[in-house]
């Protein structure tokens, strides 16, 4: 997401193959200007630039990059267009690099993630100075991270599969009701929370405590999007109100986001936790403190390991803890830290993550998702 390409962890410097680059630009200027910041980092080197989306596509074969990077206004095909078609037939991991992937502009930077790309960016200055040595340091960042990621075939909406037979015993075996979820994410977790949250019902008979890392200013962006998505009610939360049944809360701006003593939610803007702010961790703590038994943790793909010691607070208080897995992840780093720690109970591919709510829950999948 926008904002984490600076806790990237890599050794892409001791690696001897360059990360391999296409840059897809209507401008010249532009892909220009994005060859020279490039080209004084020995560790990336781009392989080829396209015009438009459609000779872009056709090139891919022939470039094998390991990073895209893409305006979004192009003719011939778009940016959204050519992510789409990217992810369905050679996917690959897509930075979305344009002038309107602005903090207001959330419309287009939800549907281009929405779409598959990953990671989204303003276009760098283009005049030396400080500005543009920042601009140029962010896409580098990116970059480099993104050279990490699994990309994922996207699949349009596909049914659910069964839950595992593993699962299947998972009401009984808890023996308790359950009476909230928690749910954390980071790098690729606006996609992978649209995928679980929008097969979910409105009716849901608890409430649901979201965080993502995210940089400032997209919070509500993100809020916003997926509230034309569920038909869960997405808000973000207020200090002092109880949390209702088939509601999603987001954290405030900047703040952690916990259940106080009293079964309040609290929007707190204490120091950030192991770099985090909001923390998932810091949630994740207050539903095992205030719930036990009864609270589910999911850590879904993202870098470092943030939620893991929520995650472990709620299985160790006897609560439900699922991490997302590997495969699925478009970073495996925060769900395989939770998994090596021994905090996570059962870990899913994420089309199954829903169907496993759904069965702690005692619903029937099959009537309750689109």
């Amino acid at each position: 997401m926008p904002g984490e390409a600076h806790l990237a962890m890599n050794n892409l410097s001791s690696s001897k193959a360059p990360i391999r680059v296409l840059l897809v630009d209507d401008s010249l200027i532009m892909l220009a200007i994005l060859k020279r910041i490039l080209a004084n980092t020995p560790e990336i080197q781009v392989v080829g630039t396209a015009i438009n989306g459609k000779e872009a596509l056709d090139r891919i074969p022939f470039l094998q990059p390991d990073v895209i990077c893409t305006d979004l206004h192009m003719p011939v095909m778009d940016g959204l267009e050519f992510t789409r078609a990217v992810m369905e037939r050679f996917p690959l991991p897509i930075l979305v690099v344009s002038i309107s992937v602005q903090k207001e502009q959330t419309a287009n930077i939800f549907q281009v993630l929405e779409a598959g790309a990953v990671d989204i960016m303003a276009k760098p200055r283009g005049v030396p100075g400080a500005g543009y040595e920042m601009d140029a340091q962010e896409l580098i960042g990116k970059i480099k991270v993104l050279a990490g990621v699994v990309a994922i075939r996207k699949r349009w909406k596909e049914p659910h599969p069964p839950v595992p037979p593993a699962l299947t015993q998972l009401t009984s075996l808890r023996g308790v009701p359950l009476s909230i979820i928690g749910i954390g994410a980071s790098t690729g977790g606006p996609q992978a929370l649209e995928e679980i949250l929008s097969h979910l019902p409105g009716s849901l008979p608890v409430p649901l405590l979201c965080i993502q890392h995210i940089s400032e200013g997209f919070m509500q962006g993100l809020v916003d999007w997926l509230g034309t998505k569920c038909q869960l009610k997405i808000v973000t939360a207020e200090t002092g109100i109880l949390p209702q049944p088939g509601t999603v809360y987001f954290p405030r701006e900047g703040s952690h986001l916990v259940v106080g003593s009293h079964g309040r939610l609290e929007c707190i803007d204490t120091i950030p936790y192991e770099g985090h702010r909001p923390s998932i961790s810091v949630t994740f703590k207050s539903l095992a403190l205030h719930y036990g038994k009864s609270a589910a943790g999911v850590l879904l793909t993202g870098m470092g390991r943030d939620g893991v010691e929520g995650m472990r607070a709620i299985s160790q208080t006897g609560g439900t803890t699922i991490a997302q897995d590997e495969q699925t992840s478009t970073i495996f780093g925060m769900p395989k830290e939770a998994i090596a720690a021994n905090a996570a109970r059962y870990v899913l591919p994420l089309p199954k993550i829903a169907p496993a709510l759904l069965k702690l829950l005692n619903l029937d999948a099959d009537t309750h998702t689109p």
